[in-house]
């Protein structure tokens, strides 16, 4: 009875590429060797191999730590976790100069693919047939291990859904509806392919820089090892480890919609790279994001755009020969191959092109297919943070996490997390936000304009969209 699920693959990825809202799977993965992945266990399959770890301080700040704010080293699992753990072998290692109780520290987005490029067997540890994508394994998956505290800035994802599974440790969700993308300020600097970030540090708003965040409405659960996280398409997310050491996976189902959004993306880049390299090199701020290797030139770019143009209109084509329904919610299935990646990785995957698409609709469902949902002990809905149900659905998965601790003596579970989408960041929180009052009026004494400010309305998500649809509807043949 071990490999009996609580969903047949057919009905999870029915609730996968259905559902609109985030929500929980739990007694899914029982039977995945992955479950074992504890950092220990990952360090002996390692053995010595050096990863990048992201390093930031653990004192909440009025601005988000993007990673153009970060430090960054090279380490062995076995030091980052002698350095977790408070042994004096570290002092001389390198995290010497970070002292735990100050800093955090983030092994994240680590392709597995790559990682493990020399041992593919352990690709079968991840086993995402169960969710209904047959072939689907470690191969398609990324790797995040962080000490208490690490943190992706709250960001949506141009492409796809996400699957995240929890494997050591708990993370802390804080998830906000696509609806909602006005009131987090959205912006594109540092400018990183596929994700959008917000200006706000939603752990720590400040309201009198950002008045509309008010207005978001959070929906918060801790994620527990042994769960599966459904982040559905272009939900923002902010993430943070809440114990000592954490270990997730996840893996990014690929959407129909992301033809379009690769188009919005391609034109983003092409406006953010001519514009911010026309500024002054001596005025340059950080505004590439470290997983970007350099700013691709404006031929590149429009090639990139040509590129993204003539595979939208190509699926349209096979789309229309298929007879599809463009609005049916079968439009949005899976295809052949992840796209949510960072540019450039190097890996087995191939390299695709990332675009956000909003649609103000996205985080709405006809109420007869939601009442399909079969919400209950294996599939916990993750509800509005004001809401009574919000906080039961929040005890149900901490009493999950607790069973499982009981009942298999604590290290055995954990999870594997999968955060961010990459999208649109910025670093101008003392520029721009700095020159306005608390009533969003310029000040007298300070009315200039950065580039960073102009580039906020220029690539917002709505104006982006507007745009990318015009352009489609010129050039369709």
């Amino acid at each position: 009875g071990a490999n009996i699920k609580p969903f047949t693959p057919e009905k999870a990825k029915e609730i996968v590429m259905s559902l609109q809202q985030p929500a929980v799977f739990c007694n899914m993965v029982d039977n995945w060797p992955s479950l074992h992945w504890n950092t220990k266990y990952l360090s002996a399959v390692l053995d010595g191999k050096k990863i990048q770890f992201r390093i930031g301080l653990k004192t909440l700040d009025l601005v988000p730590q993007f990673e153009t704010k970060c430090s960054y080293l090279e380490a062995t699992l076995q030091e980052f976790l002698a350095w977790s753990c408070g042994q004096p072998s570290c002092l001389s290692g390198p995290f010497s100069c970070y002292e735990y109780s100050k800093y955090w520290a983030y092994a994240d987005y680590k392709y597995i693919a790559k990682l493990f490029e020399d041992k593919a067997e352990v690709f079968q540890d991840i086993k995402w047939s169960d969710f209904g994508f047959p072939g689907r394994s470690g191969r398609e998956s990324t790797l995040w291990i962080g000490s208490e505290g690490a943190n992706t800035p709250c960001h949506l994802d141009s492409y796809g859904c996400n699957l995240v599974l929890q494997v050591q440790g708990r993370k802390r969700w804080h998830l906000f509806p696509p609806g909602d993308t006005s009131f987090l300020y959205p912006t594109r600097i540092p400018y990183e392919e596929s994700s959008i970030f917000s200006k706000v540090n939603v752990a720590n708003p400040d309201l009198k820089r950002f008045p509309e965040f008010k207005n978001a409405t959070a929906h918060v659960v801790t994620l527990s090892p042994g769960q599966v996280l459904l982040v559905p398409r272009h939900w923002w997310h902010y993430v943070e480890s809440i114990d000592p050491v954490t270990v997730s996976i996840n893996s990014w189902i690929e959407l129909d919609a992301d033809h379009k959004a690769r188009v919005e993306e391609a034109i983003t880049r092409t406006l953010v790279c001519a514009i911010k390299s026309a500024e002054n090199p001596s005025d340059a701020d950080l505004w590439l994001n470290p997983t970007e290797v350099e700013a691709t030139s404006h031929d590149i770019n429009l090639e990139y755009l040509n590129r993204a143009v003539s595979a939208y209109f190509k699926y349209q084509k096979a789309s229309v020969s298929e007879q599809v329904p463009p609005s049916s919610i079968d439009a949005e299935r899976v295809t052949s191959a992840p796209r949510k990646r960072r540019k450039r990785q190097v890996g087995p995957e191939p390299e695709g092109c990332k675009l956000l698409t909003h649609e103000a609709d996205c985080s709405t469902v006809k109420a007869e297919k939601f009442r399909e949902i079969p919400f209950g002990p294996h599939l916990i809905q993750v509800l509005p943070q004001s809401q009574e149900t919000s906080s039961m659905g929040a005890r149900a998965v901490e009493s999950n996490y607790r069973d499982l601790i009981q009942g298999n003596e604590g290290g055995r579970f954990g999870k594997l997390h999968c955060v961010r989408k990459q999208l649109v960041m910025s670093n101008d929180g003392e520029t721009s936000a700095n020159q306005m009052d608390s009533d969003s009026s310029p000040n007298a004494s300070q009315t200039a304009l950065s580039t960073n400010d102009l580039l906020d309305y220029l690539v917002n998500p709505h104006v982006i969209s507007l745009v990318a649809q015009l352009l489609l509807e010129r050039t369709r043949i």
